[in-house]
C-alpha cells in the first residue's frame, strides 16, 4: 500500500491489519439501524429491548476484558458496552484496531448502568469506516473559527450545538414549505442563470455560456420571473432559492444566500404582512422560543401582534429632520460624516435610516410606506403617491423580510426602469423588454414578499454571524488553494 506522508502511520498500520483479517475497513450497507437518540428513548425497565445502530466513536475506555465506547450521530450520543465473553476473544481483540473517529455498527440489548445511563450491551459490532486522520485534539470543543467554517465536517462532529443549528434550519425550511402549500401556494423554480440581471439593485456575478457564446448573470433575485408566472395564470407561487450578489462579506452578508419569495394575485402588501407574521409567529411557537429571546446581548420581545410604523414617522423621530426636506436631510448626513451625503435625496435618507433608525428596531417591527423613489417595483399609495405600499420587517435590528404591493402598470414600470438606467443605480444594462412585454399582457394586482432564510435562521437560533447558519460560507482560499491559480490552463481545478 502506498504510504501517505500526511497520514498517521499507526492508523495506516491498523488499516492493513483490518484488511488482513478479510474485513473491508470502509464497510458497506448496514441495514436495520435506528438513530441513537431513538434507540436510547426506546429503553424500558420492564422489557428487553433490542438495539441496532451506528455512529462515530468519540470516546473509548477499555478495562481488561470489557470496554465502553461512546458513539455519536446527528441525533446525539449513546454508550456501547462490549465484553470478551459475549464477542469471543478474536472479535474482542479487534477493538485494538479502532481509533477515535472510526465509524462502527453495534447490535445488542439495552440496559442501564449503575449510574443510570442507557447503554447498548453489544452482542456484535462491525467496522464500517476506518478514519485515517484523528479528530481535533479536543473533539468536544473545536474553537478555531476559521477552521470551523473551512472544515465544516469537523465542526459538525465536534460541536453538537452546531449540528443542532443546522437541523433546526432544515426544520424551518420544511415548515415554511408546508405552511405555504397548505395555503394553496405552488412551489416553482426559475432560472439561476439569466440573460439580464434584474429584480433587485445589486451587482451580479457574470458567467459565459460557451455553446451560445453569450454572457449570463447569476440570479440576484427571482422576482421578475415569478411575476411572469402571475401573468401566465399561476396565482399563488413561491420559490426557496439561492441568490448571488457580487458584493461585500460581513456577519450579515454572504455572496451566495437563500431567499424565499412569495407572490399572491389579488393581494397587497398588507396581505403579505399578515402572512409574514403568521408564518414567522408559527415558527416561533413550533420551536418553543417563548415570548422573548436573547439576541446579541439584547432581549427581543416576540409577543404578537407586531408593531407597524411608517418609514416617515420612524425617520423623523430618530433622525430629527423632516423626511421630505432635502436640505435638512443632506445637512444631517454631513453632520454624521456619511459618505453618501452628496448622493440623491432619498439615497441619503436611506443611509440615515440605516444608521440611526435600524439599531432601534429590536422588537419585531413592520416598517411600512417607504418613499416611492426607493421602490422601483412597487405601487405608490393612491392617497399619497410620494410613498409606496412596501414594508420591511425588522427583528433584532436586522431586516428579515421585504414586501410590496407589486407594480403592474407596464407604462409606469418602463418609465421607472428608464430612470434607474439613467441614474446608473442598477446593473440591468438595458431594459428587460421580455418582462415589460409580459406586463403588457396583463398582470393581476398582487402582493409579493421576500424573506431572507439565513437571517431568519440566525434570529431563531440565536446565531450572530450568517456564517454560523450557512454550511459552507464563502471564504478566501488558503495559500495552498490560491497557488492552484498559477497552474497552466487545463491543470487547474474545476471552479
Amino acid at each position: 500500500m502506498e504510504k501517505m506522508s500526511h497520514l498517521p502511520e499507526e492508523r495506516l498500520n491498523k488499516l492493513e491489519k483490518i484488511r488482513a483479517l478479510g474485513i473491508d475497513p470502509f464497510g458497506g450497507r448496514y441495514d436495520g439501524t435506528r438513530p441513537l437518540a431513538e434507540v436510547a428513548a426506546s429503553f424500558r425497565e420492564d422489557a428487553e429491548v433490542p438495539a441496532k445502530s451506528a455512529g462515530r466513536i468519540t470516546a473509548m475506555r477499555k478495562h481488561g476484558k470489557t470496554a465502553f465506547l461512546d458513539l455519536r450521530d446527528q441525533t446525539g450520543r449513546l454508550q456501547v458496552y462490549l465484553r470478551q465473553n459475549d464477542l469471543g476473544p478474536e472479535v474482542f481483540e479487534r477493538l485494538d484496531l479502532l481509533d477515535l473517529g472510526d465509524i462502527i455498527g453495534a447490535e445488542g440489548k439495552l440496559f442501564k448502568t449503575r449510574t443510570g445511563e442507557v447503554t447498548v450491551h453489544a452482542e456484535k459490532f462491525e467496522i464500517l469506516t476506518k478514519a485515517l486522520l484523528p479528530l481535533p485534539e479536543k473533539w468536544h470543543g473545536l474553537r478555531d473559527v476559521e477552521l470551523r467554517y473551512r472544515q465544516r465536517y469537523l465542526d459538525l462532529i465536534s460541536n453538537p450545538e452546531v449540528m443542532g443549528t443546522f437541523l433546526t434550519r432544515t426544520k424551518i425550511i420544511a415548515r415554511i414549505r408546508s405552511f405555504l402549500t397548505e395555503r394553496g401556494f405552488l412551489e416553482v423554480e426559475t432560472p439561476m442563470m439569466q440573460p439580464q440581471a434584474g429584480g433587485a439593485a445589486a451587482r451580479p456575478f457574470i458567467t459565459h455560456h460557451n455553446a451560445l457564446n453569450i454572457d449570463l448573470f447569476l440570479r440576484i433575485a427571482p422576482e421578475l420571473y415569478l411575476k411572469r408566472l402571475l401573468v401566465g395564470g399561476m396565482e399563488k407561487v413561491f420559490e426557496i432559492n439561492r441568490n448571488f450578489r457580487n458584493e461585500g462579506i460581513d456577519i450579515r452578508h454572504n455572496p451566495e444566500f437563500t431567499m424565499m419569495e412569495v407572490y399572491q394575485a389579488y393581494g397587497d402588501y398588507r396581505a403579505m404582512m399578515d402572512l409574514t407574521e403568521e408564518l414567522i409567529g408559527g415558527l416561533i411557537t413550533e420551536l418553543a422560543l417563548g415570548e422573548t429571546i436573547a439576541y446579541d446581548g439584547r432581549t427581543v420581545r416576540l409577543t404578537r401582534p407586531w408593531r407597524r410604523a411608517t418609514y416617515r414617522e420612524l425617520f423623523e423621530t430618530h433622525v430629527g429632520v423632516p423626511l421630505q426636506d432635502r436640505e435638512a436631510v443632506v445637512r444631517r448626513a454631513k453632520e454624521l460624516n456619511l459618505e453618501t451625503a452628496d448622493e440623491g435625496h432619498f439615497d441619503v435618507a436611506s443611509e440615515l435610516f440605516e444608521t440611526l433608525v435600524e439599531p432601534t428596531l429590536v422588537d419585531p417591527t413592520f416598517v411600512i410606506d417607504y418613499p416611492t423613489a426607493l421602490c422601483p417595483l412597487t405601487k405608490a399609495r393612491r392617497d399619497d403617491p410620494a410613498y409606496a405600499e412596501r414594508f420591511e420587517l425588522y427583528i433584532a435590528s436586522m431586516e428579515l423580510a421585504n414586501a410590496y404591493t407589486e407594480l403592474n402598470d407596464p407604462l409606469e414600470q418602463r418609465k421607472r426602469f428608464r430612470k434607474q438606467l439613467e441614474l446608473a443605480v442598477t446593473d440591468m444594462g438595458e431594459l428587460d423588454e421580455d418582462f415589460l412585454t409580459a406586463l403588457e399582457h396583463g398582470m393581476p394586482p398582487a402582493g409579493g414578499l421576500g424573506i431572507g432564510i439565513d437571517r431568519l435562521v440566525m434570529v431563531l437560533t440565536g446565531r450572530r454571524s450568517i456564517r454560523d447558519v450557512i454550511l459552507f460560507p464563502l471564504l478566501r482560499p488558503t495559500r495552498h488553494e490560491a497557488a492552484d491559480e498559477n497552474l497552466p490552463e487545463g491543470q487547474q481545478k474545476a471552479q
